[in-house]
Formats: structure tokens, sequence, C-alpha cells
């Protein structure tokens, strides 16, 4: 069978796997609840119908902890991780570090200089020198220092949005696990089966229509 007869065989035969509206919708909650859009969740359930897995109003600790990182008022969500779990953050030094190296970048962000180099030397160091697999972590976020326009040196990327909502979505996911919850949403253990099913496919070099674009849903030919 020729390459263009193979795609259009896997085209035909995926437009023809059954996936009903109601699935779709319980995926859609799923990523709501899990990541934590209460308001979301709410208007989804009533406007299209289906029910949430949790009680909603369980979703509250993790709502405030995200708003208050947002706002970037790391002391506020250390007390109220400390509040919801004493040993949480002791059981899970990585993430401490996370929220502190958080603490450190947002000092930064707001040009508290002497105060962001004794946070750093009386906090971060010594957490370092205890867990010598955050030193990169620590030696990049310490680079800051070195540059009089930290957002645009080759280490800004720890100034944008998206390194908080990398550490909001940790705290995220051990509060989920310390409640016995699912951490991880199924549209990201779907996209995961999908590139491991897409490698797997390219290694044994098997012609099929690849989505390029996970955004987009663009397909085309991979041979």
């Amino acid at each position: 069978m020729d390459e263009n007869n193979a795609s259009a065989l896997w085209m035909s035969r995926l437009e023809t796997l059954p996936l009903s509206r109601s699935d779709m919708n319980t995926l859609v909650m799923d990523y709501l609840v899990t990541e934590g859009y209460k308001d979301a969740a709410q208007v989804f359930m009533e406007e299209a119908g289906v029910q949430s897995p949790i009680n909603l109003e369980s979703m509250s600790d993790r709502i405030k902890i995200r708003e208050a990182m947002d706002q970037g008022n790391i002391d506020l969500v250390t007390q109220m991780i400390n509040d919801f779990d004493p040993e949480l953050l002791d059981m899970k030094p990585t993430l401490y570090f996370h929220l502190q190296q958080q603490k450190l970048i947002e000092l930064i962000r707001s040009k508290n200089i002497e105060e962001a180099l004794l946070f750093a030397q009386t906090e971060l160091a010594p957490h370092g020198e205890d867990h010598p697999e955050v030193l990169a972590e620590l030696e990049k976020t310490m680079s800051l220092f070195a540059f009089s326009d930290p957002e645009n040196c080759p280490f800004g990327d720890l100034l944008k949005p998206s390194q908080k909502h990398k550490v909001a979505g940790e705290l995220n996911s051990a509060v989920l696990e310390s409640q016995n919850q699912q951490t991880t949403t199924n549209l990201h253990t779907l996209l995961k089966i999908l590139h491991w099913s897409q490698d797997m496919l390219t290694q044994q070099k098997v012609s099929f229509p690849k989505m390029e674009d996970i955004s987009s849903g663009i397909i085309s030919n991979s041979t």
C-alpha cells in the first residue's frame, strides 16, 4: 500500500472512532476540577449538564493558594499550606525550595535587592547545601543578581508568569495528593500517550497522519 492510501486509511479509521459529547464533557470537567478552576467548573456543570467528580466546595483551599500565588504573596502561600497540612512542605523539600525560590524571584522583581540578597544567603543557600539536586536551579536564580535588567537577561524566563504558574501547579498537585485525589488531568495523560505513540510510529518508520500542532489539531502525513 502506498503512503497516500495508507494515510487515507488512517484518517478514515480516525473519523469512525466513537467519541461522544458526553465523553468530551467529562474530559473537560476533569481538567477544570483537577486544575482548580471552580467558577469555570460550576458554569460548565450547569451549561453542559455534566456532574463534577467531587464537591466543588472542596476546591476552596487550592483556589485560595493559587490566588495568593498569582499575587506573588509567597509568605501567605506558605502559611496557607502549613495551615492545610503542617507536614506537607517538610515531606517535599523540592517543592519547598521552589516556593522559596519564587519568593526570591518576587523580591528581585520588586527591586528589593538588599532583602533579596539576605534571603538568598540565609534561606536558599543552606537549602542548596542540604539538597544538592536543586543547586543548578539555585545558581540560575542567583545569576539574576548579576544583571541590571534581569527581566531581559539570559535567565529572564524565571521572572515570567509561566514560572509562577509552574510552581502553582506543583502546589496544586501536592494538595491533591494529600487529599488522596488524582493529581494529573486525564487530558494530560491522553496527550502523553499521543506523543509516545507518534514517537514509536516514527521510530518504526511507519507512515501515518501525525498531529503536528496539538493546540490547533493540525494533522499532516508523516513518513
